[in-house]
């Protein structure tokens, strides 16, 4: 089809009265007054040319595409690559609600249809087909989802008009665009016969010439809307990564939050470890101080890398603690009682369940062991050595009772047998760098939690007594404490009043099912404002959607991410991101 717009390019040669060529604004009073042509003629493009699959207006080329296929997750601003895309396109989409009554309706008929083609199958002891299973669980949900009125329905379009300056570059365009679309794994066909009414309903008119909709509900459709996002760039703080719903940098400050605890989740491989050693080096960068517990002696290469002080946790190490260390320098009023208390949580770690007489027993023999030092209540006694392990191992052999006894054999492996050299000597470290890592890798498995723990609250109380300027510790492979009840309380006891002291506490584990299995775990996740979630397994993924309420698309992303993606939690905002650091960083950490 050919329009051509004669009149107006006849006129346009036409002189004035007055013998001179008028100007544009002379030009067009002149040729209206006369009566010649409207205002939509002298806008109106030379011709149009409309043929099977674009469309031709003037010199430029043009073609649209509708949208027939959708990806069965979508995550937030899935249309990003769409909308972002390095060349100019027109998109429009149309959105019609729907009654929920008649979609219900709907919906009740095609279940029994998919429900009937599902048991004519098994009666005829054929494969179940998989597309027509997932599409009767999809509707199932999407009914009960509908009946609660927890969704509704609407009709959805999307189409895209293609631009271009000749015809071979709207074809590489349209393949380029048609590539783009197919990665979102989205379906899309060119509006063949119809590439007049698809520009048309792609200019700002609000006319769907094309009506090619789809069933679309609620959260899919707020999740399409591709121009808002979770941005969480700040003006100070540390680089996480890369926004990857629009391509911006996650700067943050943790402690701009209600707390500067953090809470890592992600499978063995997922980059956790990558990723928390990239943050302790650009927080060190930005003068705040970094102490990590490291069971695996991941961080002893950037520890020498940035001058840090590595502190061999083992039976042949030099570095002592001693776990009945007080605060004498500032000490609290209940100082003392909060002391034994921690020690009691330490022995069970050691000991194992105690009985409730078991437990007093202890707590006699503790209250005992420091009086024999001269060490009570009162402050001024805080200055005097404190105990070691061996003297409440002696106070337990000197008593009496039978549960004493007991107690005591619980105890002789730390005080004469193989662990002896690592719990029961006087402390003769502190910490001074600004950078320390705490490694017990050469410990046996059965002893990291008590050094874990001893360690901890060793930090706890040089943190307390110290100056308060920012920290932050990490703790690694934070199921060793989980997995024990007492020690699991301490950590989560720790999260709660690490925010009084300028320290946010960095929680790290793999073993994400036993972490989100405990009321512990629960509960430091729940004292985190911060939560990056990694690369997750399927036999994980289930929890980790129930407790932080993901979406499909987000719970499908944590499944297919790639080393060092994820989600990145911060307060009431999230998006999924990914980790990226400079060659320079690289060499420091690897």
């Amino acid at each position: 089809m050919f329009f051509s717009n004669k009149k107006s390019k006849k006129n346009s040669g036409k002189s004035s009265t007055s013998g001179k060529m008028p100007t544009g604004a002379q030009k067009v009073v002149d040729v209206m007054a006369k009566g010649d042509v409207a205002i939509r003629d002298i806008v109106a493009p030379s011709y149009v040319e409309v043929d099977f699959n674009h469309i031709k207006i003037d010199s430029k080329y043009y073609r649209t595409l509708f949208v027939v296929g959708y990806p069965r997750y979508v995550s937030a601003n899935w249309l990003n690559s769409l909308i972002t895309y390095d060349h100019p396109l027109n998109i429009s989409m149309f959105v019609y609600p729907s009654e929920s009554k008649a979609i219900l309706n709907e919906l009740k008929r095609k279940i029994a249809e998919m429900q009937a083609t599902v048991e004519s199958d098994m009666k005829a002891g054929k494969v179940i087909d998989p597309t027509v299973q997932v599409a009767l669980d999809d509707a199932l949900s999407l009914q009960a989802e509908l009946a609660k009125g927890a969704e509704r329905f609407f009709q959805f379009a999307l189409y895209i008009t293609v631009p271009a300056d000749s015809e071979q570059e709207l074809d590489s365009v349209t393949k380029e665009i048609d590539s783009t679309l197919s990665s979102l794994l989205i379906v899309s066909k060119q509006a063949t016969l119809e590439q007049e009414e698809g520009f048309k309903s792609t200019l700002p008119m609000f006319r769907d010439q094309l009506q090619e909709w789809r069933n679309i509900d609620t959260t899919s459709l707020a999740m399409t809307f591709p121009f808002s996002t979770a941005s969480l760039s700040r003006n100070e703080g540390v680089m996480y990564g890369i926004n990857q719903h629009d391509g911006s940098l996650i700067i943050f400050d943790r402690f701009t939050l209600e707390n500067a605890n953090c809470v890592i989740l992600g499978k063995s491989g997922g980059g956790k470890s990558f990723m928390v050693k990239l943050e302790a080096l650009r927080l060190l960068i930005m003068g705040t101080d970094v102490i990590i517990l490291d069971p695996e002696n991941e961080y002893r290469t950037l520890c020498k890398n940035l001058g840090g002080e590595f502190v061999d946790f083992s039976a042949n190490s030099e570095y002592k603690l001693n776990p009945f260390d007080l605060n004498a320098e500032q000490p609290e009023p209940d100082e003392l009682s909060n002391k034994i208390l921690d020690l009691h949580s330490l022995m069970k770690v050691i000991m194992g369940e105690l009985t409730p007489s078991q437990d007093a027993l202890l707590d006699r023999a503790l209250v005992l062991t420091y009086r024999e030092k001269g060490i009570t209540q009162d402050p001024e006694t805080f200055a005097k050595d404190p105990p070691l392990l061996e003297d409440l191992y002696k106070i337990l052999i000197g008593m009496e009772a039978i549960e004493a006894r007991e107690l005591a054999d619980r105890l002789e492996k730390f005080v004469r047998g193989s662990a002896s050299g690592i719990f029961n000597s006087r402390s003769n470290f502190d910490i001074k760098n600004t950078f320390t890592v705490f490694g017990i890798r050469d410990l046996e498995e059965n002893l990291r939690p008590v050094a874990m723990y001893i360690i901890l609250d060793y930090i706890w109380h040089r943190v307390r007594r110290g100056e308060h300027r920012k920290r932050v510790l990490i703790v690694d492979e934070a199921w060793y404490l989980i997995k024990n009840k007492d020690s699991g309380a301490y950590l989560h006891s720790f999260a709660k009043r690490a925010r009084k002291y300028k320290l946010g506490m960095t929680t790290i584990t793999q073993d994400v099912e036993d972490f989100l299995g405990t009321e512990e775990g629960k509960a430091i996740i729940t004292n985190s404002s911060l939560q990056i979630i990694l690369k997750q397994s399927t036999a994980a993924v289930d929890q980790i959607t129930k407790t932080f309420y993901l979406t499909g698309g987000e719970k499908h992303f944590l499944l297919s991410a790639g080393v060092g993606e994820g989600l990145f939690f911060a307060g009431q905002s999230h998006v999924g991101f990914q980790v990226v650091a400079s060659e320079e960083e690289k060499r420091l950490i690897e």
